[in-house]
């Protein structure tokens, strides 16, 4: 099973993109996604963007994502009271 998680392109130098990723900036390969550019969604796996995104599937994607970590830390709650 893989993980992709959808991120904005901030900048783009060459072929590697500039996003940011729980806060933090991190770049990524953009060898797989020539076509994506600055303002764009992509998913991104082990360092490389896989796909591009429009920005309602990102928003959905990053919706659930927000609620499995809300579902988490309610489990984690739960279990340490």
């Amino acid at each position: 099973m893989c993980l992709a998680i959808p991120v904005r392109i901030h900048a783009i130098e060459g072929t590697v993109a500039r996003v940011e990723l729980g806060g933090v900036m991190r770049d990524i390969s953009l060898v797989l996604t020539p076509e994506a550019k600055v303002g764009d969604y992509v998913l991104v796996h082990t360092g490389f963007a896989i796909s591009v995104l429009n920005e309602a599937e990102a928003q959905e994607t990053l919706a659930l994502f927000a609620e499995l970590e809300e579902a988490a830390k309610r489990l984690e709650a739960g279990n340490s009271a």
